[in-house]
């Protein structure tokens, strides 16, 4: 089929496009309930490869990412309880962080990033599935202020990390505010959703300037990406922590097998 010759959609054809619409949309679901789409929505990107560069890729991911992570956090808290307090902080600190991480993202070799990726992944899941009481109810670890300091350091780095378009983002947020703070499974994933908005935009603070945002696809995208995250944020709600709990662990499990991969073909 021939290449849509739309400005801004990066010469791909018309089957690609829908190709790319059906993964958006299931990224969107998944990465509502508990992050993780960017395991389905950016492959599917960097396999079309639109404008010919893997960084045209990386940057209309950000943008159909942001607008479906943001729709999510408008059903979240709709439908149950985010403190906004200690998430913004949080949030304001992972945007630094990613805007310094896509700035030192040529620093540091690929091989090096996902071997210890893949290292702390395992460790993350084998911990929550050893675990079946975490994050099924509210365990405060921290006094107030010392709380919004663990979440404002931790999505700091967390948000660096990002920026270095790291995978796994949404897995670690997670486990940081289950694990380390004691917010249960619905409420880490409802704050952790305000947070990916934040270093999303980081991002996109790095890329648009540099004219790698291929706006035509990156505005289709961010459509379809909505409906799957307003779908999966309701889902969640519904089905509540022992549903985000199960999905958590198989993107934990996905995100392993992913970057094992990697490490195995070199």
């Amino acid at each position: 089929m021939s290449a849509l010759d739309w400005p801004g959609f990066g010469e791909i054809s018309l089957a690609a496009l829908l190709f790319l619409c059906l993964a958006a949309a299931l990224a969107g679901a998944v990465d509502a309930v508990v992050g993780g789409g960017g395991l389905i929505q950016l492959p599917a990107l960097l396999l079309i490869a639109p404008g010919g560069q893997p960084l045209y890729a990386l940057a209309t991911n950000k943008i159909a990412a942001v607008v479906g992570t943001a729709s999510a956090v408008t059903t979240y808290a709709r439908q149950t309880t985010v403190d906004w307090w200690s998430a913004l902080p949080m949030a304001l600190a992972a945007l630094g962080g990613a805007v310094g991480g896509a700035a030192f993202a040529g620093a540091l070799a690929p091989g090096v990033l996902n071997a210890v990726v893949l290292v702390a992944l395992v460790g993350v899941g084998l911990y929550t599935w050893r675990k079946p009481e975490l994050g099924v109810a509210e365990t405060p670890r921290f006094t107030r202020g010392a709380q919004v300091g663990v979440m404002a350091l931790g999505g700091g780095l967390i948000g660096f990390y990002d920026g270095l378009a790291g995978p796994g983002t949404g897995a670690f947020l997670v486990f940081l505010l289950v694990g380390v703070v004691g917010f249960a499974f619905l409420r880490a994933s409802a704050t952790a959703k305000i947070v990916n908005v934040a270093t999303n935009l980081g991002a996109l603070i790095y890329f648009i300037p540099a004219g790698k945002v291929l706006w035509g696809l990156g505005l289709v995208l961010a459509v379809c990406n909505v409906a799957g995250a307003v779908f999966g944020a309701r889902l969640a709600v519904r089905r509540g922590s022992a549903f985000v709990r199960r999905v958590f662990l198989t993107v934990v499990v996905a995100l392993v097998v992913s970057l094992g991969w990697k490490a195995a073909v070199g």
